[in-house]
């Protein structure tokens, strides 16, 4: 396997998402707008909330065009939407839904979390549709830690959500070829991920650090990696944790506009008055 090179980015934009979530956004930046089919990444926390302390929830708003991803490393969620679709979301768990033609969803910590305080810490991971999927109808994957297959080897111990990572096959459907991990280490070890060629591959650090031939990923790093090799090596050089993501990439035009992401202008034009008239759904608060 020849190793890939690697990029390390670490420019991070500070923002407030909600009255709950204090995020680092490394995807987009001013350095680097996309890694197809990823087109955005936001980490919040990790943050301590004590009992009772907890803001309220996000009030809902629409999506189109896209899969909006969450991938919880710790605390309580609640998610509902206008499909009908509830789900309460605990460590280790992740949802995958799909915006499609349109969806309106509304999500933060759940009551329990609130009433009982905790850590939260999470990714929210915005996947690209290809054209053909863009108009697909709405749907919400609720995949639970205990369905999310684990494999230990090596210093590491990896869970695949999405794609096939030695043997096993991660529970989420995609529309386009994806590999998602969620990958924790210990001080010692090294991890060869296999990746077809053309594929973009990324891992961004959110504990600890890692190791890519030469370049040290700490914390808040996102690294990006060429594609001048079959295969990526991480070494861990301090215990923590990381998303690995891979996809095959979609070669189209992306545009987007707060919660729409489509390939023309014109199409951003119709998601705002599709969603103004009601035509993505209605959730109550």
């Amino acid at each position: 396997m020849k190793q890939r090179t690697v990029t390390r980015h670490t420019d991070l934009v500070h923002m407030n998402v909600g009255p709950t979530f204090r995020v680092k956004q490394p995807l987009p930046s001013d350095t680097l707008q996309q890694v197809s089919p990823f087109i955005l990444l936001h980490h919040a926390g990790p943050q301590v909330h004590a009992p009772g302390g907890v803001s309220p929830r996000l009030s809902p708003h629409p999506h189109r065009g896209f899969e909006p991803v969450t991938f919880l490393f710790s605390g309580k969620l609640h998610h509902k939407d206008s499909t009908g679709a509830e789900g309460f979301l605990e460590g280790g768990d992740v949802q995958w839904m799909t915006a499609g033609s349109g969806i309106i969803h509304s999500e933060g910590p759940s009551a329990e979390f609130a009433r009982e305080g905790g850590r939260m810490e999470l990714v929210q991971l915005w996947v690209n549709l290809p054209r053909a999927h863009k108009m697909t109808p709405p749907k919400y994957q609720d995949i639970k830690g205990a369905g999310i297959p684990e494999i230990a080897k090596d210093g590491f111990r990896v869970r695949v959500v999405a794609g096939a990572f030695d043997g096993r096959q991660g529970p989420a459907g995609t529309f386009s070829p994806i590999t998602a991990l969620m990958v924790y280490y210990d001080a010692q070890g090294q991890l060869d991920v296999p990746v077809p060629e053309g594929w973009n591959a990324l891992v961004y650090v959110l504990s600890g650090a890692l190791t890519a031939g030469e370049t040290v990923l700490e914390a808040g790093n996102l690294g990006v990696f060429e594609k001048d090799g079959d295969g990526i090596v991480l070494e861990a050089a301090e215990p923590g944790y990381a998303l690995f993501l891979a996809g095959e990439p979609i070669a189209e035009p992306v545009v987007s506009y707060g919660p729409f992401v489509m390939n023309y202008p014109g199409e951003i034009k119709q998601a705002i008055l599709d969603y103004e008239e009601g035509r993505m759904g209605v959730l109550e608060s």
